[in-house]
């Protein structure tokens, strides 16, 4: 069969092994698709080929045709399964040519044939290093691409798990605050109903003595009424003879004492005093709970850290760490420089908040915008207004002398951004500008910094 022309096996139209071929009138054979499909196009029934009109709408099946092919299909996949992949499927032929317009190895009889007309050939072997160079490279980048999801993938992974840790830790220590909460609110609640049951006691106390003081004077009343009645039962003469006494006595005792009035009366404040206990009771518990609860006007945002700090639990103070949390390289985070953003940006208003800054040598602190680009050493090249001490370099005002604190004095609405000493009332410098985005405050220390809680006597400077 191989040494037949493949062009016997191929239709005249496709230029394809033919499939389910018919036969026309004329001998000449095509695909029964490919005839129909040109009979509908030319819009007559003639062969392709010889232009002889066929009366037979429906022409017959070429069956020893059809045998042929398939025999010729099923050799050819033959050889594809045994490996022999450098042999032409259509010519059986060795392919030793490439063709640049359909991108496939071809061999000499496909270059000669019509489906290849006017097409550029090259010997393979010149076509194939230059085709593996160019995969080597996209190949190369795939490999890059792969390393490098592999890796985001690791982040995220890393990320989920310090979510879930830091939920954990969250939850933790918001049991822990509300524990103290409702410690307090029991004590509370205690030294309140002690309260109660004290007065109670001592009001009870009161009464039973006035009880005692009652059931006395009932006692000699009755004692005088029994034997008054027992006398004005004897005879006439016996009862003459205790008149006298028995009217004084019954006189006496019905005559009210100054010290014990014969009616005793209701004492006043017997009850319990009630509004003492229920009034306004949540406000004044609530009072109570400033003195044991701090407002810090400023906290830190763990999530903007580097990861060489490490924040308290009630985000308030930080320090900085001899060795690197394993922390997500999440957009917000420091990567460079060791500093750490207020958890709260102001577009707004006047605030106020003081940082202990004595437990450090070097350090800077202030205001940025919320733009300001954290990853790199670009930060203080952008706008910062701060104040620095120590070796530290950057943008700002640097301070010569050695401080405890330093306070902070926003005015948003004014574009003023003043630093003082709270220790000494000393003004320490004042920056002026034309806020448009978002600020937040900013920490960037050599030891550690701790931002001190809201007192009621602070007063801005501004």
């Amino acid at each position: 069969m191989a040494s037949q022309s493949q062009d016997d096996y191929s239709c005249p139209v496709c230029h394809e092994i033919f499939k389910d071929p018919v036969i026309l009138s004329c001998s000449h054979s095509f695909c029964k698709e490919c005839l129909q499909q040109f009979w509908r196009t030319k819009k007559a029934q003639e062969c392709p080929v010889c232009r002889r009109r066929s009366s037979n709408q429906h022409p017959p099946l070429n069956l020893a045709l059809k045998n042929l092919c398939e025999s010729l299909l099923k050799e050819r996949n033959e050889r594809r399964s045994s490996g022999s992949e450098e042999i032409c499927s259509l010519h059986s032929e060795k392919l030793k040519l490439f063709c640049l317009e359909d991108k496939q190895p071809v061999c000499l009889v496909c270059r000669d044939s019509q489906q290849h007309e006017n097409h550029k050939f090259r010997p393979i072997d010149e076509v194939v290093p230059s085709y593996k160079e160019e995969l080597s490279k996209a190949l190369k980048s795939l490999q890059e691409k792969l390393k490098h999801n592999e890796k985001l993938k690791r982040e995220f992974e890393k990320t989920v798990q310090h979510i879930k840790s830091q939920a954990e830790h969250t939850e933790h220590q918001i049991k822990q605050q509300f524990e103290k909460l409702h410690q307090f609110l029991r004590d509370e609640e205690e030294a309140t109903i002690t309260a109660l049951r004290e007065e109670e006691e001592q009001k009870k106390q009161m009464m039973k003595e006035k009880l005692e003081e009652i059931n006395r004077h009932i006692s000699a009343l009755s004692h005088t009424i029994k034997d008054t009645e027992e006398m004005m039962k004897d005879n006439d003469v016996c009862f003459l003879k205790k008149f006298p006494v028995s009217m004084e006595r019954v006189q006496i005792s019905s005559q009210p004492d100054p010290q014990t009035p014969s009616y005793p009366q209701m004492p006043s404040g017997a009850l319990i005093h009630v509004p003492r206990y229920l009034g306004n009771l949540p406000f004044r518990v609530w009072k109570k709970m400033q003195d044991i609860v701090q407002n810090t006007p400023v906290i830190m945002d763990p999530n903007t850290a580097n990861p060489f700090l490490v924040l308290s639990d009630d985000l308030t103070s930080v320090r900085r760490s001899e060795s690197k949390q394993p922390l997500p390289d999440n957009p917000e985070r420091f990567d460079e420089y060791c500093c750490v953003f207020g958890s709260e940006g102001f577009n707004s208003g006047k605030h106020c908040w003081d940082v202990e800054v004595k437990e450090s040598s070097d350090w800077s602190l202030g205001v940025t915008t919320a733009s300001n680009k954290r990853k790199g050493r670009e930060f203080f090249k952008a706008d910062v207004w701060s104040v620095l001490y120590g070796l530290f370099v950057g943008s700002g005002f640097r301070v010569k002398q050695k401080l405890e604190r330093v306070r902070v004095d926003l005015d948003y609405d004014r574009g003023i951004v003043l630093f003082s000493d709270p220790v000494t009332n000393r003004h320490l410098h004042t920056f002026t500008a034309t806020f448009t985005d978002t600020v937040f405050p900013f920490f960037e220390f050599s030891s550690s910094l701790k931002i001190l809680p809201f007192n009621s006597q602070y007063t801005l400077h501004l």
